[in-house]
């Protein structure tokens, strides 16, 4: 597609249009070398669809297998994706060369966009900037704040990890810790060291991180309940994403632990955990907002030359905390898999 102006010449203040439309459903599949294969929306979803031409936008993340947070951020670009009338194809690996490798797919398919995460920034370099040397804008979305603009994205959206992470060590004070362990289940995301960087800089008790698989839940609850046994001082848990709290839940049961649970990102399970009080609180990036506006972002780019944040800024969509008094209310939409 041709490029519009530079993002740097226009202020546009951020437009956030949650337009209620029909969700594409996608079937995935994956290759055996790994990576996986890029899975296409359909066309269905006209409901107050653009009468603007059929654009081919490719979402690339470093989503694992059995990380739910994703199936939230996909909704939220879909629904973008059938109002824009937009052909979404969805690809990831939480291997950043495999990552890396599917946004070169995008690129020699010739799509009109890339939303892409940058976890692990270094490693996406290069094929960011074959992205934009071939004319194709690329956005960021959910990791990646600190990088975005030095790799020549136009738009990022999401939260600032270490300021999330810096809320929790202060939630943690208000609640009386005295000991928390921070779980990475991937390391090397530069985005989950910065939340437990940001615990650590504003918690005024001890803390230390520990590390799991986060692709073997069973692994990840053995690794935690020994870390509970060995150390019962460990008042409480930080988890980093929604499936490995509610592993946590297990291991502080089974290791005998009087441990509290707090953890990063909601799915439909944890705000039952949190009404239930097994889980104290959640820290809410809003992932729906990071994929609908991500993809959004590259409809109004293409059809108006519109930068969000005016390509100086990010669009922040976190970070906010859901307790016991206020999970009702979010609960209903997290029944519907949006938050």
């Amino acid at each position: 597609m041709d490029r519009m102006f530079h993002p740097r010449s226009r202020r546009i203040a951020p437009l956030v249009a949650l337009t209620a439309a029909s969700l594409l459903l996608v079937a995935g599949c994956s290759s055996d070398s790994g990576g996986k294969k890029a899975e296409e929306s359909g066309d269905g979803g006209t409901a107050g669809k653009a009468n603007t031409p059929q654009m081919t936008v490719a979402l690339v993340t470093h989503q694992a297998p059995g990380d739910t947070f994703w199936d939230i951020v996909r909704k939220g670009a879909e629904a973008a994706a059938a109002k824009d009338n937009i052909k979404l194809v969805y690809a990831h690996d939480p291997n950043a060369g495999e990552q890396a490798n599917l946004v070169q797919n995008a690129i020699d398919q010739k799509v009109d966009g890339i939303a892409i995460t940058l976890a692990k920034p270094d490693a996406m370099k290069d094929a960011v900037s074959k992205a934009t040397s071939a004319g194709i804008p690329v956005v960021g979305l959910n990791s990646g704040l600190s990088d975005w603009k030095k790799l020549g994205l136009t738009e990022f959206f999401g939260q600032d990890e270490t300021v999330a992470g810096e809320a929790l060590g202060k939630k943690l004070n208000a609640q009386g810790a005295k000991k928390a362990v921070c779980v990475i289940q991937e390391q090397g995301n530069i985005g989950l060291t910065q939340r437990c960087d940001g615990v650590k800089k504003t918690f005024s008790g001890a803390t230390e991180n520990l590390y799991v698989n986060g692709t073997d839940m069973p692994s990840v609850k053995s690794t935690i309940t020994a870390k509970l046994k060995q150390d019962p001082a460990i008042d409480y848990v930080v988890a980093l994403g929604a499936p490995y709290a509610l592993t946590a839940v297990q291991s502080v049961s089974e290791a005998g632990s009087k441990a509290k649970i707090a953890t990063f990102d909601l799915n439909k399970e944890l705000t039952g955990a949190i009404s239930k009080g097994t889980i104290q609180f959640a820290v809410d990036q809003q992932p729906y907002l990071q994929g609908y506006l991500a993809i959004d972002s590259l409809w109004l780019y293409k059809n108006n030359g519109n930068y969000s944040g005016g390509g100086e800024q990010p669009v922040l969509t976190g970070p906010a905390f859901v307790d016991k008094s206020n999970v009702d209310a979010v609960a209903k939409y997290a029944t519907k898999g949006t938050r």
